[in-house]
Formats: structure tokens, sequence, C-alpha cells
């Protein structure tokens, strides 16, 4: 009977650490982003945390290895990850003024170093309760160790495709807690009895009903402007209304924009994005990597263009019909990786639309040479590549490394800058052509434009194209799948893009992120 229960108490804490570490991202990357930063600290935690936690419990199962202790143990960590979903919203507003990085590392020690550091010092304990001789102590040490990275392997597939996605980050945290819990009471029963057992049972259930019911939640009740918070595979997706807009945010990051009246979007590189029609006389065929909320999609299908989408999450495809008017008119639309759709399609366009960059999280085997190459391959004669990049002015090192990427596949290279002035920090569009990009005709030909609408959608055209430039690339770096720091400027971009996201915000009561 112990043998069965240390089985399952082993099982059970493997499980627990990877689910944690797994759930660390959606607990900070909302308001950090999901960034190799995050992911970074959030692993250099666990093993730290697992290392000390290894060489403490070692140390204390020379001296009493018990049940007893093992159930202590438990419950602390327990107690700990019950209270991440109440501590996380003060610790991540006082660490901000500390920087993305350091911010980034200390959110993470103190939400998740205790209990895992815990956690760790478990299987020590459970190799000396286990081991009958020292003749036996390295089959029972490899014997539990193998045991409980199993249990790791399947929970983090079972977090990652199933629970994150379907019960949410709140209530698997509290589980996570619950099941901590009735673990240290078996782990109990076996060193006193079952009847002893019983009262603490009756109290934690009693007690955890409660918490789930107090739960910090995320409503429309509890923050106006709120349409709807939605959990994928791949972020946590949230969809605001805020002075007659809706936007989407995934991980914290506005991807779309736009008016409710009218469902156009309201960002101005949407606009510039429009510019490829400009290089042709006739409506032609094109391909959007990377759906948001669809409003690039219909901007070209208004037009008469024939339009295909490419999106890898799901869930962003059933928000963009749901929330944001996208219509089964609009266009196709295929979930996969944009870069393994193009691998797999022999399909050619005349504008190929990469809108996949996010500040955050920006894809690196889509902005490589091989990438590139790949889409260059999939162009049509005269076609265009249009690549939206965020960056700190228009002369960010970021501008000038993809530039010289897409110059080494493409024939020509142009920057259409948005931001005024130069120095600010926003949206650039890229072009790359196998042919000299001149268009057939200028933005100023649209009979729409409006010179007294500063903002509109018609000026952003004029104003890109008027302050076009060709970027100098000389001694840049060209991004590769063997090589590509992408991840360094993702993050330096993402702290000025944090910045601004939370001051944008900050007005309202509604709970974008933290």
């Amino acid at each position: 009977m112990k043998n069965f229960v240390l089985y399952i108490i082993v099982s059970v804490v493997g499980a627990v650490i990877l689910a944690l570490e797994i759930l660390g991202t959606r607990v900070l990357g909302p308001f950090y982003g999901v960034s190799i930063f995050l992911w970074s600290a959030l692993i250099s935690v666990t093993l730290a945390a697992l290392s000390i936690g290894y060489a403490v419990g070692g140390r204390l199962a020379d001296n009493n290895a018990s049940f007893s202790r093992i159930s202590r143990f438990l419950t602390i960590a327990g107690v700990w990850i019950l209270a991440i979903p109440w501590m996380k919203y003060p610790l991540l507003s006082m660490a901000e003024p500390a920087g993305l990085r350091f911010a980034v590392l200390l959110t993470a020690t103190v939400l998740f170093f205790p209990p895992l550091m815990l956690l760790g010092m478990i299987n020590p304990f459970a190799i000396k309760l286990k081991a009958l001789s020292l003749d036996s102590i390295g089959t029972t040490a490899g014997n539990l160790n193998a045991l409980s990275t199993l249990a790791s392997v399947v929970s983090a597939l079972l977090t990652g495709y199933v629970l994150i996605p379907n019960i949410g980050v709140t209530v698997l945290l509290l589980s996570l807690g619950c099941v901590l819990f009735l673990t240290a009471l078996l782990g109990l029963a076996v060193e006193k009895n079952l009847k002893r057992a019983s009262v603490p049972l009756t109290i934690v259930v009693f007690l955890v009903a409660l918490l789930f019911f107090f739960a910090p939640s995320i409503s429309k009740n509890n923050s106006p402007g709120l349409v709807a918070v939605q959990q994928s595979p791949y972020g946590e997706l949230r969809t605001i209304d805020y002075e007659g807009q809706r936007h989407l945010l995934i991980d914290g990051g506005i991807h779309t924009r736009v008016d409710t009246t009218t469902w156009n979007s309201t960002v101005s590189y949407a606009a510039v994005m429009e510019l490829p029609k400009y290089f042709f006389e006739k409506p032609g065929k094109a391909l959007l990597i990377g759906l948001g909320g669809g409003s690039l999609l219909k901007q070209y299908r208004y037009h008469f263009w024939k339009v295909e989408a490419v999106e890898i999450d799901p869930v962003v495809v059933q928000i963009a019909k749901e929330y944001f008017h996208l219509l089964p008119s609009d266009g196709e639309i295929v979930v996969s990786d944009g870069r393994q759709y193009l691998a797999s399609t022999s399909k050619q366009y005349d504008v190929i639309l990469l809108d996949a960059f996010g500040s955050s999280s920006i894809p690196f085997h889509l902005c490589t040479k091989e990438a590139f190459s790949l889409i260059s391959s999939r162009l049509a004669q005269g076609g265009i590549l249009a690549v939206n990049v965020e960056a700190n002015g228009w002369d960010d090192p970021i501008i000038t490394t993809f530039s010289a990427t897409l110059k080494s596949v493409f024939h020509d290279v142009l920057v259409l800058p948005i931001e005024e002035p130069p120095s600010t920090f926003g949206n650039l569009i890229l072009l790359a052509s196998n042919t000299t990009l001149e268009p057939k005709r200028l933005p100023e030909d649209n009979v729409t434009f409006d010179p007294n609408w500063r903002y509109g959608p018609e000026y952003q055209k004029v104003h890109a194209w008027d302050n076009h430039f060709f970027p100098d690339i000389r001694n840049a770096k060209i991004l590769t799948d063997e090589a590509n720091p992408v991840d360094i400027e993702a993050e330096r971009i993402n702290y000025i893009a944090r910045q601004q996201l939370h001051k944008y915000f900050a007005r309202t009561q509604i709970n974008v992120s933290w």
C-alpha cells in the first residue's frame, strides 16, 4: 500500500511541475508577451527551484523521511498555487517599473519558485522511503524518476493540448492546488489512518469550494468593455470594446482594431498594406498570412480581389467571424502555419501579405532567407510581398535586418513609413518584388482622397508612398534558418509596445491583461 501511494505522489508531483511551468506563460504572457525571455525566465526559475528542492529535500530526508513531512510540503505548495490568481495582479503592477527583462524574472520567481522548490523536495523523500537497501537504491531512484518524468510528459501534453484551451488558467491553477491537497491527505492517511484524515479532507473540500466560488475572474461584469476572453493552444485572446472601437488582443498585444459601426480597420498600417494593389492594373489574387480580425481580407475583397488567408490559430478564425463581422464571402481561410501552407501549395499569387508578426512574438521561421525564398516562389510574375513590422523609428535595426534579408532574395525592396516624426515607434511596411517596384497609379488618384482628413486611410497611403525609401543595408545581417537572433529584436520592440499599450488602456477600468 505504501509503495503504491509513493508512486501516486511521485506521479502527481511530476505532472504538477510541468503543468505549472506551462501555465506560467499564460499567467505572465498577457502582461509581458510570450517571448523567448519569458520562456527563459520560467525555465530558469523551474530548474533553479528544483535544484534547491532536490538538495534540501535530500538532506531533510536523511534526517527524517516520512509521509507526514511529504504531506506538509505538498500542502504548502498547494496553498501557494491557490494564491497565485490573487497575487499576480498586484505583483505585476509593482514589478512593471523594473523593466521588462527583470520584471519577468522577478514575477516568475515570486509566483513559481516556492511551490516548485517544495515539489522538488518530494523525490528524495520518496527514494528514501522506497529504498529497501543500498543494493537497490539505484534501481529505486531510477524507477521513481522515470515515473515522475513520464507523468510530466503526459501532463505537458494534456495542459497544452486540452486543459488550457478548455478550462482556462485560473480554474486550472486552482485544480492543481486541489490535487496537491488531495495527494497530501493520501500521504497522511498512509501514515496515520483514513478516519483521522477524513476531518481535514472535509475541511479542504469546503475551503476549495469557497476558493472556486470567490476566485478572481475575468468577465464582462467585472471588466467593462470586455467582450470575450478565450484561451487557445497559441495564446490568450481578448476582444475589447473601447472608445467606439473593437480590439483583438493576443497575449496582451493589439492585433486588430476596427470601428464598430463600419467594421473597417482603424489602424494606419492596414491602409498602407493596400498599396500593393496600386501596382496592378486590375484586381488579382492575394494571400494573407495572419488573419487577425480579418480587416485586410475584407479590404482586398472590397476591391474585387480574390483573397485567401492562412491562420495558424483556429480560435482567431472563430473570433474574427463572431466578433469582427468576417463573412464567408470575404475569402477562403485555411487553418495552418503560413510557411507550412506555402510549402504544400503550388498556387501563385499577385500579392502576399505577411501580417503575422506581433510585438512580443516574431515567428522566426517566417522571416528568414529560406522563408522569403519560398514566398518568392509562390509569387506570380510581377508579384509583390508586403510585410508588416513594428519598429522604434524608421531606421530601427530590425528594419535594416529585414530589408537585407528580403534583398538577398528579391530584386527590389522598399520601406513605407507610417508614423511621424521618423523616430516614433510604430508600424512600417516593407515591399519586395522580383521586378522594379513602380506603381501603375498613385494613391492620389483615388477620388475619395480628402487631404483635410489628417488621419484617414487615404492620407496614410499618400503619406507612406511620398516618404518611401530604400534602406541602407550595407553590413546588415541576413536572417537564416541556421542563424536568426530575431527574438532579441522582438524583445526590445515588445518592451516599448507594452509600455504604450498599458498607457493606452490606463484611462479605463478594462481588465486587459493584469
